[in-house]
């Protein structure tokens, strides 16, 4: 008898109390799947706004998988960007697949997948008229959508798996390879393009890489600090009470004098 009241109560389903935690697990991740969904879409769109709308009509180059599949475009023009820009990007997700996190892996390969494809979008031409300004747009434009996308848990391939690849496997960092991978292709540039063209996507290229620190670091700045006091009891208590921060108590010892103290962190 002892048995069998067991065995109902082991086949028993979840109880609502134990279901509501899953639900709501589910639903976190659901709009979290969502939200880098929108932020990768969203990023895509404007950079390929600034590609098609003032790249690509004056000729500008660009950096990276991308710059590389315009320069590919310019020589061959029955070949797409998007089209280039997806088949570039193969071969780095298939080796990248060994060394990048499947989270990142998975974000970004939807990242290159929904940037190809935004970039068969006609955009129309933006009508500016000095060059000067056709690149700075075009870069304050790619940099807010470049670094929407890295806010995302993902990228948009290209050199950011390159870069992650070439670090964990032969410990270059990642700066390093998109500094040599832009300046090899500005050279190869050179012998078919204007110095003009070139100077102008340097000019672009400068101001992309500022606008991505400004979105990515720049609006989201934290700061800690480290208070050594004997008064760190009335210190800590101003700190909760009064600026609603928390604090963590730390245990330490003076190096000269051996005297353990409080120190807030």
């Amino acid at each position: 008898m002892s048995e069998h009241i067991d065995r109902e109560a082991g086949s028993r389903p979840a109880a609502p109390a134990e279901r509501k935690p899953r639900a709501q697990t589910l639903r976190r991740r659901a709009g979290r799947l969502v939200w880098n969904v929108l932020l990768i879409t969203s990023g895509s769109l404007l950079c390929a706004a600034a590609i098609n709308g003032i790249l690509i009509p004056n000729r500008y180059l660009s950096g990276g998988v991308s710059g590389l599949s315009l320069f590919i475009f310019y020589l061959f023009p029955a070949i797409p960007v998007g089209v280039s820009n997806f088949l570039l990007n193969i071969p780095l997700f298939v080796v990248g697949w060994l060394f990048v996190g499947r989270r990142f892996f998975f974000y970004s390969l939807a990242g290159m997948v929904i940037f190809s494809a935004a970039l068969l979008i006609p955009f129309a031409p933006i009508p500016i008229q000095d060059p000067l300004l056709k690149a700075l747009t075009a870069g304050i434009i790619s940099g807010i959508g470049s670094g929407i996308i890295l806010k995302s848990l993902g990228s948009g391939g290209g050199l950011d798996i390159l870069s992650v690849i070439l670090f964990k496997r032969f410990s270059i960092r990642i700066g390093t390879t998109v500094m040599a991978f832009n300046c090899a292709l500005m050279a190869a540039c050179l012998f078919r393009f204007s110095l003009d063209a070139v100077l102008y996507t340097l000019v672009y290229l400068f101001v992309t890489s500022q606008l991505v620190n400004m979105v990515v670091t720049g609006l989201n700045q934290r700061k800690a600090v480290m208070v050594v006091s004997p008064h760190w009891e009335e210190i800590a208590h101003d700190i909760m009470e009064t600026m609603q921060r928390g604090v963590t108590l730390v245990n330490g010892q003076g190096g000269y004098t051996g005297t353990e103290l409080k120190i807030l962190y």
